[in-house]
């Protein structure tokens, strides 16, 4: 996200998702074990099974984990 920033120095990160209502309703809190940092990821007009696939996807390495937060 442009005019953002994040620990490691760059624009918090968003997904984008298929709802017309471009509204936060949920966010992803991501532990990374080898950058050694903690990451927020926003999750914008998201549907339901889009905001699962994210968190999915989120946790498929051993050293990055999510918790998905829904508001």
């Amino acid at each position: 996200m442009e005019g953002t920033n994040s620990g490691d120095g760059e624009g918090i990160d968003l997904y984008l998702g298929s709802l017309e209502e471009k509204r936060c309703d949920a966010y992803i809190i991501i532990a990374d074990l080898l950058k050694n940092e903690i990451e927020i990821k926003l999750l914008i007009g998201c549907t339901e099974e889009e905001k699962e696939e994210i968190f999915a996807y989120q946790n498929t390495s051993d050293m990055m984990k999510g918790m998905l937060v829904k508001r």
